[in-house]
């Protein structure tokens, strides 16, 4: 059954063509990845297809009765309403069934309401359908539903916004990034979700574990045109390598018969016969077919490395709390290393587990509680973090690189200008001279990397390095960074780049442990999963059947009720305690208020115990 299809559309901006007559199907069931380089026109046929822009010719035909939902970079969510009410603001009839009950839960005096949301549950097989949502908020970290959206961090937004969408269960789903502000963990969970369930994908990703394990149809737009392949990621290399190949093939023959139909051209009379007319017109066709060779612009990337000298950089006894006095986040204890020539390390773990705070004490730009960072006399740091450029108001492009000089050193004494360099990034002579704050976000990082780069690092600590760039761009980064001849320090959530350019991992698994692991993100995941059985068990597990476990024999009508309205206050004082525990630990509680906070955490896990107390006798009467 066909949901949509791309009919003909083409898109120009002034005399620059993205693309012409594009067309292409989603059909039930499919789960297609869409792929193009950073610029080439992919965001703009995503936003034909959601309604955001129009093309300049052709249509989008959308199936009348299909629901459809899309995941954009940029949220949609209302800051006044909290996380629970984001999600009952969807039109999902059952979801409204939930949020009754949810409510009637609150209010146990009126035990014919409750009732009523009881019954209503039962009747439209509500139960399953909560636990399944409840399940999906776990997984993406959003269990404290009280939370309001204007609190929340751009990375939970994106994590609520992919919550909702999943939730509603469209019959088509449009995905624009969905991995980013995801943990390893999450994208795990995601990759599995996705695979199993019965859904229809079109998402553009550049996480190409992601692409291997869940699609099995890319489609590319490549030079204006659409090429689709029925396969998975590594069936789309292999193919599109073939296909070049073909094409190019193609192209020497169409060459070499242009070379005798251009000496036939310069030897014929003015006056020319019908038959030759016609060996005219063919002759226009092999001329276009000649000179259509690829024109690969591949990014170029190349520094003239610092000397090293044997010694590198050592951590002696590292330790680094937040407000231990308060028992905050501990991110660092006595930890020692020394960094060796050549070493290429990959950091992992859980977001909120110090990641970003140990690349800033690595690179002094934040001071240890105890212990000290000797940075040898050769090495200069590069340092390629999450936050990016900060252009003045009005910079252009070629502002952003001169900052570093008229002329940029190369690798064997070679010299080029800054508008070559930026050349060699993808940026043409016209793009140079546009403003830093027109750029797309893939183009932003190609330039923030540019930057990064001709400092000539031979000490390189890249965060998040992969985000937001082209599939293209992120292998010649990896070719560049395989021939890096300096040491490398690498946080990211993308496996397959992971997989590609570091020796070894520190696994950051909290409360300041951190352990070294000889290989790369793959040889951990087959470690982990042998060594021990699956830790993260589904929150369905422990609540598998909630309606089963408040019919069993045991509890009365009201002790029904209670035991629903203690699970949700234990939710609620669990989050409490946690907002407080973390503004000790990220030092917004002053110090006139330090006692005022402690105190009111001590009262807050007091009336937890209690609660946990009473939610435990109500358990052992339903066993």
């Amino acid at each position: 059954m066909n949901y949509l299809s791309v009919e003909n559309i083409s898109k120009s901006y002034g005399e620059r063509v993205l693309f012409d007559n594009v067309s292409f199907g989603i059909n039930k069931d499919q789960k297609i990845a869409f792929i193009a380089k950073n610029g080439s026109g992919k965001t703009t046929i995503m936003n034909i297809i959601n309604g955001f822009d129009e093309p300049d010719t052709g249509q989008v035909v959308i199936r009348k009765e299909i629901k459809m939902a899309f995941l954009s970079q940029n949220n949609n969510l209302q800051d006044e309403l909290t996380i629970e009410e984001s999600i009952f603001a969807s039109d999902n009839e059952v979801l409204k069934i939930i949020e009754r009950y949810e409510k009637a839960l609150e209010n146990p005096n009126d035990e014919e309401a409750y009732q009523k949301a009881f019954d209503d549950m039962d009747r439209h097989n509500a139960w399953d359908f909560e636990t399944q949502f409840k399940q999906i908020l776990y997984k993406l970290k959003l269990e404290d539903l009280k939370m309001k959206v204007n609190n929340m961090s751009g990375g939970q937004k994106k994590r609520l916004s992919l919550a909702i969408i999943l939730i509603s269960k469209p019959d088509l789903l449009i995905l624009d990034e969905p991995t980013n502000h995801l943990d390893l963990e999450m994208i795990e969970w995601l990759e599995d979700y996705f695979a199993k369930e019965n859904i229809t994908l079109f998402m553009v990703t550049h996480d190409r574990f992601f692409l291997e394990r869940v699609c099995n149809e890319i489609i590319e737009l490549d030079n204006g045109k659409i090429y689709q392949y029925k396969g998975n990621y590594s069936y789309y290399l292999q193919k599109k390598e073939e296909r070049i190949a073909s094409e190019n093939a193609s192209i020497d023959k169409a060459q070499n018969l242009f070379v005798k139909e251009l000496a036939w051209m310069r030897r014929q009379p003015k006056a020319r016969t019908t038959k030759s007319k016609s060996r005219q017109d063919d002759f226009y066709v092999i001329k276009e077919k000649a000179e259509s060779r690829r024109k690969e612009n591949v990014v170029e990337l190349e520094i003239n490395m610092e000397r090293m000298g044997s010694k590198v950089i050592e951590m002696v006894k590292l330790s680094k709390s937040f407000h231990p006095e308060t028992s905050g986040k501990t991110i660092l204890k006595d930890f020692s290393y020394s960094f060796q020539r050549g070493e290429r390390i990959g950091i992992i773990g859980k977001n909120g587990t110090g990641k970003s705070t140990f690349l800033n004490i690595l690179t002094q730009t934040l001071q240890p509680d105890s212990g000290k960072v000797i940075i040898g006399d050769t090495i200069k740091i590069g340092y390629y973090t999450q936050s990016g450029i900060n252009p003045k108001p009005g910079q252009k492009v070629i502002d952003i690189i001169k900052e570093y000089g008229e002329y940029i050193p190369l690798t064997k004494g070679k010299i080029i200008s800054a508008s070559q360099l930026l050349e060699r990034f993808l940026f043409d002579a016209k793009k140079q001279y546009d403003f830093v704050e027109k750029l797309s976000g893939g183009e932003l990082k190609r330039l923030y990397l540019c930057t990064v780069l001709i400092q000539n690092p031979n000490f390189l600590i890249l965060d998040e390095p992969t985000n937001d760039l082209d599939i293209v761009t992120l292998n010649v980064l990896e070719s560049f960074l395989l021939d890096y001849p300096g040491c490398l320090v690498v946080v990211s959530h993308d496996r397959y780049f992971m997989d590609k350019i570091v020796d070894h991992l520190f696994v950051f698994r909290g409360e300041g442990e951190i352990e070294d692991f000889p290989g790369n993100y793959s040889d951990f995941r087959a470690y982990e999963d042998s060594a021990e059985p699956k830790a993260l068990q589904s929150v369905s597990t422990e609540k598998s059947n909630w309606k089963e476990k408040q019919t069993k024999a045991g509890l009365t009508f009201n002790e029904q009720k209670e035991f629903q309205k203690i699970e949700k206050e234990i939710k609620d004082l669990e989050y409490q305690k946690k907002q407080i525990e973390q503004e000790f630990s990220e030092g917004k509680v002053s110090d006139d208020k330090i006692e005022a906070k402690a105190n009111e955490l001590q009262k807050i896990i007091q009336s937890l115990e209690e609660k946990e107390e009473r939610w435990f006798d109500l358990s052992s009467k339903m066993e």
